[in-house]
């Protein structure tokens, strides 16, 4: 009678292993959350920060050249009503505007803000040929009350008065008064209309008459923080702006017909016609803040921001905390080694603080020198940590090797914006496919082996 055959006890199935080893690189999205808190909040505090240095400095700034304020009355025909009042703005046909910008940066605590002080020389010519007859119906316009209005967004970056003059005549600056009937004005005072501008004023009575030519221009310096604009203020607008800031960053509703870039500044153009402007020649005192629209921007950016790289990179993190999971558990399949999962939890925290790492030292050195940094410390941890759970440095090594490797990859990805995820969903399509290569052969179920010969020995399931 033949002896039972031997059966070898049920071996762990290697499918339930890799479920949970999927399982615990999911739970890492825990911790990264924290840390994407953690950056939120330092992004927030370096927005409050360039908030704080550019109320002092006078902020992003927005311009308007020479514009001509007419105030106005409409008789009414009935005595319990009164006559209605407000102003009519005619632009200038022709503006040229030349804007001379001097940066810097400004250091509070770890926070940089760009700042810049500006000289500005606008040039307007007026053509009031026919205007009166394009006033609001039955409007009686008071010549001898206009006013040359000109505009900054905020009054306290001045550097210096604002030099006016017209038709060869010098002229006093003072905050607009025209404009205090209209009822769009900042604490009552008329000063400021409806939208983001301060208006300043001088009288034009002797100047602004039916039919008159003239030209206008104005001279202001005026500091500023991150952003510097000028309003399409003439039916047809030129605009020339220089800086030594490096890196600007063009925005608003039109961008430079011309523009030059160098490591040590930057020369901008824009010619904005009628036709594109999109704002009538003239019109009530609402035709000024249609205007927001035709801003002629130019940002002045930190094309090294921390806190924007290590957000990219803190998206990619549980698809790199999977990878170096996948990598363990090729390992142990190969090695014939298990690895616990609470193993699995300690390198799954390793990778997360490298993004600790990555942030703290990027507010001191910058995002280069800081990933280097993070990423040579991390690598080195997760091998060394390879070859002390599988007693073997050559498996330390190998480990060495394959995680530089994933780490290059995340550093090309910070870098390669436009094609970031493609890469990234190439990479991940790479690993997936090894993984599927290299476990093969394995027996995800773990089933029990059996032996037909009492003397055999039966197979070792991976």
């Amino acid at each position: 009678m033949n002896p039972a055959p031997l059966i070898r006890p049920p071996s762990r199935s290697m499918g339930l292993k890799l479920l949970l080893v999927c399982a615990l690189a999911v739970l890492m999205s825990i911790p990264a959350f924290f840390v994407f808190m953690l950056l939120d909040g330092r992004t927030n505090r370096a927005e409050e920060v360039a908030r704080e240095v550019g109320e002092l400095v006078g902020g992003p700034q927005t311009f308007l050249g020479p514009v001509l304020g007419v105030p106005y009355t409409i008789p009414s025909s009935d005595p319990k009503v009164g006559a209605s009042s407000g102003v009519f703005i005619v632009f200038p046909v022709k503006g040229d505007a030349q804007v001379q910008a001097k940066s810097e940066v400004r250091h509070r605590s770890l926070f940089k803000v760009p700042v810049y002080q500006a000289g500005l020389a606008f040039k307007a010519d007026f053509d009031l040929t026919g205007i009166a007859a394009q006033a609001p119906r039955d409007a009686v316009l008071d010549w001898g009350r206009a006013e040359l209005l000109i505009g900054a967004s905020d009054a306290r970056g001045a550097q210096a008065d604002i030099v006016l003059t017209a038709a060869g005549r010098a002229l006093t600056v003072a905050p607009a008064s025209v404009l205090s009937d209209v009822g769009g004005g900042g604490g009552g005072d008329g000063e400021r209309p409806r939208g983001d501008l301060r208006l300043f004023g001088s009288p034009a009575g002797g100047l602004a008459q039916p039919d008159a030519r003239f030209q206008a221009t104005a001279n202001m310096k005026f500091s500023g923080a991150q952003r510097l604009a000028v309003l399409a203020y003439a039916k047809t607008t030129t605009v020339t702006a220089k800086s030594d800031w490096p890196h600007p960053s063009f925005d608003g509703g039109f961008l430079p017909a011309q523009r030059t870039l160098a490591p040590d500044g930057f020369t901008a153009t824009w010619s904005v016609p009628f036709i594109a402007r999109g704002v009538p020649s003239q019109g009530t005192a609402e035709t000024l803040t249609r205007l927001g629209a035709t801003a002629l921007g130019v940002s002045f950016i930190e094309p090294a921001n921390p806190y924007q790289s290590v957000a990219r990179s803190l998206k990619y993190a549980l698809m790199f905390v999977g990878l170096v999971f996948l990598a363990y558990f090729m390992f142990e399949t190969t090695q014939g080694k298990r690895v616990h999962p609470a193993q699995y939890v300690l390198i799954g925290l390793a990778q997360i603080i490298f993004y600790l790492l990555l942030l703290s030292i990027a507010e001191h050195t910058g995002f280069d020198v800081a990933f280097a940094i993070a990423a040579s410390a991390t690598v080195g941890l997760i091998s060394a940590y390879a070859g002390w759970v599988f007693e073997s440095r050559k498996q330390g090594v190998i480990a060495l090797a394959a995680f530089s490797l994933l780490y290059v990859l995340i550093y090309v990805l910070m870098r390669l914006e436009d094609f970031a995820l493609l890469i990234g969903a190439l990479a991940s399509f790479a690993a997936i496919a090894a993984v599927m290569y290299f476990t093969r052969r394995i027996d995800w179920y773990g089933q029990p082996a059996l032996a037909a010969d009492p003397g055999s020995t039966p197979k070792e399931a991976l």
